[in-house]
């Protein structure tokens, strides 16, 4: 991340004091034990993603005009957003030449097609809220796109770095998958009843923002017509926030959108483990095992 210009390395220490839960990297590590062990490569891999990952939470938060990330003020919100948009360029710029300069062509193949996938995840769900019209289908096609895709070239890319089984790389890469479908869902049930002091997020943030996740499809999809008519009158409204954002959690709870999303959680975190299971009972396996039930329970 180091650079000769001032400002880059000013906001790059700036960012540096917000480690964050280090979730991708750890993956890249994991996987790569799993599939044979760490290599040079597996490092560069694991730095890749973290710089890929802290350039695009840059970019989600000027696309979602956030103030805040992980309990510090936003870069756009300090730096605005001209400034924010060419840092987390800079940052994607810094992992691909890692890349490029140990001719590690396969993981570029892999984080960009992850890339293309965030991409299209993301303009998806800006075109469905704009029309409020989120189903259950179109949900999980954007936070397997959006959340999931970064996930699963983690675990892929760790594979790579560590075997040239294209059996066990695809095996990693679903694993990763179903991995990032359930921790997006925890995300988004934190959304309706987490606490903001340990999230670093406002809560009813995806509500303020006409985000129409799972536990509130469930909820509308067991309501009645009026009832439907009102919360999505709600979503819709400009006015002060606070006390209609409350509104929806209550309906939300009451409806059993809360239950719904966490048993859709843990089926995906099962699935996970269980291909995991195909792999040799290690100390790296039974971490994962336990990173996996972590992102379902996780409170932040």
């Amino acid at each position: 991340m180091k650079s000769e210009v001032g400002l880059l390395d000013k906001i790059a220490a700036y960012v540096l004091k917000q480690k964050g839960k280090q979730l991708r990297p750890t993956l890249v590590l994991l996987s790569a034990n799993v599939c044979g062990g760490i290599t040079d490569g597996t490092y560069r891999a694991a730095a890749l993603v973290e710089l890929l990952h802290t350039a695009t939470l840059i970019h989600d938060d000027v696309v979602d005009t956030a103030d805040m990330r992980r309990g510090f003020y936003s870069i756009n919100a300090l730096w605005k957003n001209k400034v924010a948009v060419l840092m987390g360029d800079y940052l994607l710029s810094r992992g691909l030449l890692l890349s490029l300069k140990h001719d590690d062509f396969r993981f570029l193949k892999i984080v960009t097609d992850a890339v293309r996938r965030m991409s299209e995840g993301e303009l998806l769900q800006i075109e469905k809220t704009r029309q409020l019209d989120i189903d259950e289908a179109t949900y999980f096609k954007i936070i397997s796109d959006k959340t999931a895709s970064l996930l699963a070239s983690c675990t892929e890319i760790g594979a790579a770095s560590a075997t040239t089984d294209e059996t066990h790389q695809k095996k990693m890469n679903t694993i990763g998958e179903n991995l990032g479908i359930a921790f997006q869902i925890q995300d988004d049930i934190l959304d309706y009843e987490g606490d903001s002091s340990q999230t670093g997020k406002p809560i009813g943030g995806d509500i303020k923002e006409k985000k129409i996740t799972l536990p509130l499809i469930y909820a509308l999809n067991q309501a009645t017509t009026d009832e439907r008519k009102n919360i999505l009158s709600i979503l819709k409204s400009e006015k002060k926030r606070s006390e209609l954002n409350k509104t929806v959690i209550d309906f939300v709870k009451t409806k059993g959108g809360i239950e719904y999303a966490e048993a859709k959680a843990q089926m995906y975190a099962k699935q996970s483990r269980d291909l995991l299971a195909a792999f040799p009972d290690t100390q790296s396996r039974r971490s994962m095992e336990q990173l996996i039930q972590y992102s379902i329970e996780r409170k932040k």
